[in-house]
């Protein structure tokens, strides 16, 4: 009898399936691909480019071990790099106010996942909002954790995914929410809460104490204004009291340093939720990389952080420009460019036959050697409590100007060849 090629069930465990980019990288490795492959374009990545960009503050290549750094870090992490980060949000968005961060309002994890998996452990029984679309990796952290109660809120893509602060009142009113969870910029649409309208949501969660969760891993990837100034958004400006006022950031060296590899991230908030997620670290995770916190800190110097910024906004304005351009003359409709983040979301609904399905349209790339990733798996969906029918963004794709700008501009030139 020939052997199954599929392994045997293992008693107490279930299936877990891959989501998001982790599913759609397994499938172009199927087919060949690996990270840095020159065959490939990988317009389904989730980081940005690694490498030395113009202007941009020079790239770390070695870190130093020093002999105390071979212990476990403290759980919240180093005492040094809580005080860094707090020092940076107040350089930055806490000028003259009376409330000021210190470290006993950060937290430091193992990676943008582990740190809102300690959050959410940390929460109560209550109802806990959170947005369609929004990032995949929500929907297993959403699930695992039993207490609470996850309540989808619906975005319309007719309004361009806009969420007012009126509309939050309602939904945290009318659904009994506590607490309220999305990516701002978000990810994959790419809409940025912003200015204003932030300020408003902040006073709306103040005031009806409904705490947002807020993963601002994008926050400075937002494409307004001058195109030489750094721009960077938080809703650490808004915020009255930094102790009171029920606001959590998530936010860490992934993204707007464009170090993922450091799996370095941190939590900022009120201390008593800052206390409660180092209780839960002790016990999901021990807490992160002590020789990697330490070789942090003078990446949060102000003088970098800006120069960064820039080197970023200078580069990815010319891929965002390349990409969106392109796909929109190959007939994928994106509606207005993404205001933040460095993704474009395709309406696939206008494709012919057979490439308006987002997960027909990946698999269709696949043969042109381009990941992408079916907008699916953008439809948060704990426990699957919504299965038995079709998801509402099937018809959609999520496609990254992450990549270097020659590796962007190929993929969207093979993805005019392919629709074409």
């Amino acid at each position: 009898m020939p052997l199954s090629s599929t392994p045997p069930a293992v008693p107490g465990f279930r299936p877990v399936p891959y989501t998001g980019v982790i599913y759609v990288v397994a499938e172009a490795a199927k087919r060949g691909y690996r990270y840095g492959h020159p065959d490939w374009c990988n317009l389904g990545q989730g980081q940005p480019e690694t490498g030395a960009l113009p202007g941009a503050p020079p790239r770390v290549h070695q870190v130093e071990i020093g002999v105390d750094d071979q212990e476990y870090a403290p759980v919240p992490g180093i005492p040094e790099l809580r005080e860094a980060v707090a020092a940076l949000y107040n350089a930055f968005y806490r000028g003259g106010k009376r409330s000021q961060y210190s470290a006993d309002n950060v937290c430091i994890c193992g990676g943008g996942r582990a740190s809102l998996t300690r959050a959410v452990a940390a929460l109560g029984q209550i109802n806990l909002g959170h947005f369609l679309p929004d990032y995949t990796a929500y929907e297993e952290l959403l699930d695992i954790f039993k207490l609470f109660t996850a309540i989808p809120i619906l975005l319309d893509p007719e309004r361009g995914y806009h969420f007012s602060a009126d509309d939050l009142r309602r939904e945290v009113l009318g659904r009994g929410l506590s607490a309220v969870l999305l990516s701002n910029p978000c990810n994959p649409t790419g809409k940025a809460i912003q200015g204003d309208e932030l300020a408003a949501w902040v006073a709306a969660a103040r005031e009806l104490q409904c705490t947002l969760l807020l993963d601002e891993f994008y926050s400075h990837y937002v494409w307004g204004g001058d195109a030489g100034e750094a721009r960077l958004e938080s809703a650490a400006r808004y915020v009255e009291d930094v102790d009171r006022d029920p606001v959590v950031l998530f936010d860490g060296l992934t993204k707007n340093w464009r170090y993922p590899g450091w799996r370095t991230t941190w939590i900022v908030g009120p201390r008593t939720v800052i206390e409660g997620v180092a209780s839960t670290g002790s016990f999901l995770d021990g807490g992160g990389s002590k020789p990697l916190q330490r070789s942090a800190i003078p990446l949060l110097e102000p003088a970098h952080v800006e120069a960064e910024t820039r080197a970023i906004r200078a580069a990815f304005l010319r891929k965002r420009r390349i990409l969106y351009d392109g796909i929109t003359a190959a007939g994928l409709r994106v509606g207005a460019e993404p205001e933040g983040t460095f993704y474009c979301w395709a309406d696939l609904s206008g494709m012919p036959r057979g490439l308006d399905d987002g997960m027909a349209f990946f698999r269709r790339m696949l043969e042109a050697k381009v990941i992408c990733v079916p907008g699916e798996f953008f439809d948060v969906n704990p426990g699957k409590r919504r299965s038995g029918r079709p998801s509402r963004f099937r018809q959609y794709v999520r496609l990254s100007f992450g990549p270097s700008e020659a590796e962007v501009a190929e993929g969207v030139r093979r993805v005019g060849e392919v629709v074409g």
